[in-house]
């Protein structure tokens, strides 16, 4: 079986450490406070100067949840074209409609921008009303994959519904499940769902570089950052399946 780890690259410095470590696709994002909002132009142009593996940027406006307004709906537009301009392989995102479904004509439009870069449906298919459904719209709107941890916060404990949806998906397309998803469960999770795409932050807590610290601001400047040991891991469990 081949498997592929796409990895979150918040930060330059995640980027290589994830494609050294042997990942296959980097998600790129900023904000991981936020969930992960749409990267600027410089860090998409430095990552893509950097990277020989897959590069696909976030399209997501800001943090909270999925329903974004015109003027939103035309900032995700011009940041496809940006990803596209500049010679990404694809980019990550979903907008939905106040009633849980999706909204298949703004994500038709953002496809139809995108092309011929690829197009994942990201984990605003968590938020969804009715999964089945979901599906068949992402599928019709011409995605490549969907990103879910399988409608709830951990993709281990979401094992079940994310083996359901790829047997509905049938092969026409990609479910990848991510949240959660570490080096110490990986097996379990690719055994339960039959999923042969996997996303992770790898994450890890990096202490800040500075000699100086001014105590009466009373807060950690701790960044995020990839752990290439994690990484390696999760891949050489694969491996072994």
């Amino acid at each position: 079986m081949y498997f592929k780890l796409e990895i979150i690259g918040f930060n330059i410095e995640s980027c290589m450490l994830a494609q050294a470590a042997g990942a296959h696709r980097i998600e790129l994002c900023d904000n991981p406070g936020e969930g992960g909002t749409t990267p600027s132009y410089g860090f998409i142009k430095a990552a893509r100067a950097a990277l020989h593996i897959d590069l696909y940027p976030i399209i997501r406006p800001r943090g909270g949840d999925f329903f974004y307004t015109d003027a939103e709906f035309e900032l995700m537009k011009t940041d496809v074209q940006v990803c596209k301009d500049l010679g990404c392989d694809g980019v990550v995102t979903g907008i939905l409609n106040t009633d849980g479904a999706v909204d298949k004509e703004r994500c038709k439009e953002l496809v139809r921008i995108a092309y011929p870069m690829g197009v994942t449906f990201h984990r605003a298919f968590d938020r969804v009303k009715d999964a089945s459904q979901a599906l068949e719209d992402i599928i019709e709107i011409g995605c490549e994959r969907i990103l879910t941890s399988g409608l709830v916060p951990n993709a281990i404990d979401g094992a079940e519904t994310l083996a359901a949806l790829i047997k509905q998906a049938d092969e026409r397309i990609i479910i990848m499940p991510g949240s959660g998803v570490r080096s110490e469960n990986i097996i379990e999770l690719a055994q339960k769902t039959g999923a042969v795409e996997f996303h992770t932050s790898a994450r890890m807590n990096v202490e800040s570089r500075m000699s100086y610290t001014n105590e009466g601001m009373k807060e950690s400047l701790k960044s995020v950052s990839a752990d290439g040991n994690e990484i390696k891991n999760i891949i050489a469990n694969l491996k072994s399946l």
